[in-house]
């Protein structure tokens, strides 16, 4: 896809209802989020709220079509974690390897880069999600950890890796 055309810009209320609908096919289909039950969009006008409110959130869009969203939330609540911040991206699943995440991505580490006090990002994965730790990768990521069994979703255990990028 020609990633020329896409428009990123900042998360506002109205892309409630369409991230609402991305974010509900990964809790249903997949392993890449931990959650089990769908999310109704008002809890999800709320979380966009909350984290917007102080951090990056961002939208990919071609054509008023939103196809993709971004954001970074404080990784753990303790004060000294203050300075480190985890990712979050979800692509349409129709535009799975098409340039979006890579454009996302790009721009919330500029962002976080230029605008926040993050020093560290870091982008926890279900560890058999080998497409997002390639992805997370090829954009300076360096896996830091991997925690066993700690989770589980569709009767199987899973584990998660965490990738990490110093700012």
């Amino acid at each position: 896809m020609d990633t020329s055309a896409i428009t990123i810009r900042p998360v506002t209320t109205a892309d409630t209802e369409k991230i609402t609908e991305i974010y509900n096919h990964y809790i249903l289909n997949t392993t890449a989020t931990f959650e089990t039950a769908p999310v109704s969009t008002a809890e999800m006008e709320q979380r966009i709220a909350t984290i917007s409110a102080t951090n990056p959130y961002i939208v990919a869009e071609k054509q008023h079509k939103l196809l993709g969203f971004a954001f970074v939330h404080q990784w753990k609540q303790r004060q000294a974690y203050n300075i480190t911040a985890e990712t979050t991206i979800y692509l349409s699943p129709d535009r799975l390897r098409s340039g979006i995440g890579t454009t996302l991505l790009t721009e919330l580490i500029r962002q976080c880069r230029e605008k926040t006090h993050y020093r560290t990002l870091i982008a926890c994965i279900t560890a058999d999600n080998n497409a997002s730790c390639k992805f997370h990768e090829k954009h300076g990521f360096v896996r830091a950890s991997l925690f066993r069994q700690v989770g589980s979703k569709f009767g199987t255990l899973l584990d998660i890796t965490d990738y990490q990028l110093i700012l």
